[in-house]
């Protein structure tokens, strides 16, 4: 994360209460070099709130969702 755009960024960006805040997040995420850890470390770690790897919280937990239910049918075969 010492590499991400976000580093010198006053943290409130990333946790914002409306969704004119996510997408301001989410721009910022866009071509940040960190932008694929960062996501997988919220994800790694249950992260519930804020944006993070240009993700909103919405977003993470479908994310999961899918990850969970693909390896429930990689599994089952």
């Amino acid at each position: 994360m010492e590499h991400g755009r976000c580093r010198d960024m006053d943290p409130a960006i990333f946790f914002p209460n409306d969704g004119i805040g996510v997408q301001v997040a989410q721009r910022i995420c866009t071509e940040c070099p960190a932008k694929a850890p960062c996501l997988e470390y919220a994800l790694a770690n249950r992260i519930d709130h804020g944006v993070w790897g240009g993700t909103s919280e919405r977003e993470r937990r479908r994310i999961l969702r899918s990850r969970r239910l693909a390896r429930v049918q990689i599994s089952a075969n």
